[in-house]
């Protein structure tokens, strides 16, 4: 896939030509905006750049970013090295249903099992259930005459005679991608690699996703809905990586590149063509690395990490330092069965908007006005007043200072959209029509996190709550006053921060193998052999990207339960083959998450997991310097506790040590605007974060 003249995917990614380019950029593609974040290894200085998003073709705005950050902080396009690239493409296709068109092969008799689903009612008192959404038609879901069982010994061997047939049938049905998932080839993948093989020998060219590579898992409804979502992604992320490369090679801009994954990690392109299913949550997982790397640096080891966009708020965990990660995901209600970083998502951001229903009742979200036409202040079309909306009319935005001066919003026609699609209909003036908006708002987002932490049996009073995304800094004191949260932590540019989490990120491959089996003494033979197959394989594709052996780090982890649950919990095992303390672990998570655990319970195995990591190089970031600047920028009339104030406005990138900063206030910098509300107070910590903390 290495447009001419790029280096091969597989060079080693210390080679002296990488360390002898010093610029390192990170790009997250989020609905509204990319951002980036560059580091430059001359000075060590990281800084921080959006430019809007171009939805028709992402690739565009990347390179346009690029170009201005480089432009505006005086570095040449040959000189950067590395590209580290979070993207949406995978996801967007997914929920605008812009797929290939596909055929799934699968074991004769099982060829409903994607659209039996699992018996899972989400709302229990409707009676007209939407159905779940099914990717693949009935005509093209095609049994293969073949059977293995569950010990992986075949009961029907593969019919290969009867294979032509079936291949004039993916001709006859457009096939533009194929799904192979075969009963119990996690097992024993062989009937499927034959498959895959006889396929490849007949129609070259033609994408096919086997279970056995992409998640080689237990449960046969998951490991069908992420094959057929691989499969279907692939053409799709094959087009847009081959538009990227093209462009790649404009005005001597030839990095190394590597795409996020869903796990918090960056894999290879060719990683990313043959399994873009782990690409579905690529630009979210970067904010909840940037969590993790400031929970280090900070010494706050129990983080709240809330991403409030354009049109989205993602709620992250981080406990005890570590960023929690789940093996299953979903989107759109359709299963994922890979691993990736956990986060709630709702529908709320600065571009979420405001409506009252007939009954009367003010709502915010989940309808967002993106980026185009985007909020009625960015003066594009928007007639339907959002969050964004709300913040300015209430005066907590400068309309001239809009991301640094670039963007000018328009206040009048705000205030006339406020009036017009809310005041009017209930009776209130702009002022509180625009406040009930940002209460409606904040009550929602409380409620994401209080989820993601109740969930887990963890009281929020234990977490700070770490606020970063271009619109979280005005919703962040008052939202973590609700949940009884004392301290909020603005890190450095948090209009970019997942950016930040991407630009620090490392080469992470996850491989599993579903092996039931108790946990017990006797065990341990299968459970090290099993276990030396997956350090094999995952040594193996660190090696194919050209990880040196120094820089290879791999973890065991494995999924458990007790005998008869239908759920598994992911248990980390640095001790292998410590049984003891594996099964110690297990009962305590089990007792965290549900509150009881049974020590005498008979435990199964159910899956095991290697979970590798290839260091790359990370030059040291320099300690942010104040501007030489007074920090005290004036004062703005703003709309709090029910009347108008002339509050202090503060300058973010000028702020010294030491200095105080009261609430009711407002801090601003180019890409985010802090809210500190009444009965707070907020000073700079390490890393050039601004910490609030409660006065209460």
């Amino acid at each position: 896939m290495s447009a001419p003249g790029r280096p091969s995917e597989s060079e080693d990614v210390n080679r002296p030509r990488g360390d002898a380019k010093p610029i390192r950029i990170a790009v997250d593609i989020g609905g509204t905006f990319t951002d980036l974040q560059i580091l430059d290894a001359r000075d060590g200085a990281v800084r921080a750049w959006k430019t809007p998003t171009t939805p028709e073709d992402p690739s565009i705005g990347l390179l346009r970013g690029v170009t201005e950050a480089a432009e505006r902080f005086s570095f040449s396009l040959p000189e950067v090295g590395l590209l580290l690239h979070g993207t949406t493409i995978a996801t967007n296709a997914v929920l605008e249903r812009k797929l290939a068109r596909g055929v799934l092969l699968t074991t004769a008799g099982f060829e409903d099992v994607l659209e039996i689903t699992r018996h899972v009612r989400r709302e229990l008192y409707k009676l007209d259930l939407d159905p779940f959404p099914c990717l693949i038609e009935r005509d093209c879901r095609l049994g293969v005459h073949e059977r293995m069982r569950a010990d992986g010994t075949a009961e029907q061997p593969l019919d290969e005679a009867a294979l032509p047939g079936l291949f004039a049938q993916l001709d006859a049905l457009g096939a533009e991608a194929v799904a192979v998932c075969l009963l119990h080839s996690y097992v024993n993948p062989a009937h499927e690699q034959r498959l895959k093989a006889l396929i490849a020998a007949a129609r070259p060219g033609l994408p096919v996703s086997l279970s056995s590579e992409i998640s080689p898992e237990i449960r046969e409804y998951e490991r069908s809905s992420t094959t057929v979502l691989n499969a279907l992604l692939m053409p799709v992320v094959k087009a847009y990586l081959d538009r990227l490369e093209a462009r790649l090679g404009e005005g001597g801009f030839h990095p190394l590149v590597f795409l996020v994954q869903s796990n918090g990690g960056v894999c290879s392109l060719r990683q990313a063509a043959e399994q873009p299913a782990r690409l579905l949550l690529s630009g979210p997982s970067g904010g909840a690395l940037a969590a993790g790397r400031i929970a280090e640096l900070l010494a706050r080891p129990n983080l709240v990490a809330v991403d409030m966009g354009g049109t989205s708020y993602d709620v992250s965990v981080v406990q005890g330092g570590r960023v929690s990660v789940v093996t299953q995901g979903e989107i759109d209600r359709l299963p994922v069965r890979l691993p990736m970083v956990e986060m709630r998502t709702i529908g709320a951001g600065g571009g979420s908007i405001a409506s009252v229903d007939s009954g009367g009742r003010l709502t915010v979200g989940p309808r967002s006005a993106g980026s185009r036409p985007g909020p009625v202040a960015y003066g594009r079309g928007g007639t339907e007043p959002t969050v964004t909306d709300a913040n300015l009319a209430l005066g907590r935005l400068d309309p001239d200072y809009f991301l640094g001066g670039m963007m000018k919003l328009d206040m009048p026609a705000t205030r006339e959209a406020i009036a017009a699609r809310v005041g009017t209909p209930l009776g209130l003036s702009v002022e509180q029509a625009a406040q009930g908006m940002l209460t409606v708002t904040n009550a929602n987002l409380g409620a994401a996190v209080r989820l993601s932490l109740f969930e887990k049996g963890l009281d929020p009073r234990d977490f700070a709550l770490l606020s970063f995304g271009g619109a979280g800094g005005l919703h962040a004191t008052d939202v973590a006053a609700e949940m009884g949260i004392r301290e909020v932590i603005f890190p450095r540019e948090p209009g970019t921060l997942s950016a930040y989490g991407i630009l620090y990120s490392d080469l992470v491959q996850d491989i599993a193998r579903s092996r039931m089996m108790p946990a017990v003494p006797a065990s341990l033979p299968a459970i090290e052999e099993i276990v030396a197959a997956l350090r094999a394989e995952t040594e193996a594709g660190l090696a194919r990207d050209g990880v040196p052996p120094e820089r290879r780090e791999i973890g065991i982890a494995a999924d458990m339960r007790y005998h008869g649950q239908a759920f598994e919990l992911l248990i980390p095992w640095p001790e292998l083959p410590d049984l003891a303390a594996l099964l110690a672990r297990f009962h305590a998570m089990h007792r965290q998450r549900f509150s009881y655990a049974d020590e005498q319970e008979a435990v199964e195995i159910v899956t095991l997991r290697a979970i590798a990591t290839g260091r790359l190089p990370k030059p040291d970031a320099a300690e942010p310097t104040p501007a030489e600047r007074p920090s005290l920028k004036g004062n703005r009339r703003v709309f709090a506790d029910g009347a108008w104030h002339d509050l202090p406005i503060w300058d973010r990138e000028a702020l010294k040590p030491g200095e105080r900063i009261t609430g009711p206030a407002i801090v601003e910098e180019p890409f985010a605007t802090h809210w500190i509300g009444s009965g707070w107070s907020a000073t700079l910590g390490a890393a050039g974060a601004l910490i609030a903390r409660s006065d209460a």
